[in-house]
């Protein structure tokens, strides 16, 4: 089933200079980039986005690091696509992750661990419309 997900690379990710490598994991895989967009992190934004996890005692520290620069926002579309994302990224604890995923090579641990994916294809779809408007979003083929 061909789904749409999104996908935050991190304020790490964008300081390590490696969201070129990030990106290509992605392409190589099948994933098209359907949506892109570089942007900096409000606290609304945030609130809403860690809803889950604004009570626990860590969230001003993700807040501050989330703030920390821009994020680049991805819109990827392929075959269960969702699943997908979060086979590359591994989990979300890097010191947890294997080599050969992206948290696993790029990662340091569960906060500063280069990008954050959907976790279902509900949640990509609120957090597509969070951080994306419609025209935002376009349908890319990919084949030539």
């Amino acid at each position: 089933m061909i789904e749409t997900t999104f996908v935050l690379l991190k304020p790490d990710c964008l300081a390590d200079r490696h969201c070129g490598d990030v990106i290509s994991r992605f392409e190589a895989s099948g994933l098209e980039i359907v949506g892109c967009k570089m942007l900096l992190l409000a606290d609304e934004v945030l609130a809403e986005h860690y809803s889950h996890i604004a009570d626990r005692p860590f969230f001003p520290e993700l807040k501050a690091f989330m703030q920390s620069s821009p994020v680049i926002g991805l819109a990827l579309s392929g075959e269960n696509a969702v699943a997908h994302v979060r086979d590359l990224m591994g989990p979300t604890d890097s010191r947890k992750a294997p080599k050969g995923t992206i948290r696993g090579d790029f990662g340091r641990d569960s906060m500063v661990n280069v990008v954050h994916g959907s976790d279902s294809p509900q949640n990509a779809a609120l957090e597509l419309k969070r951080f994306f408007a419609d025209a935002d979003l376009f349908e890319v083929t990919g084949k030539r």
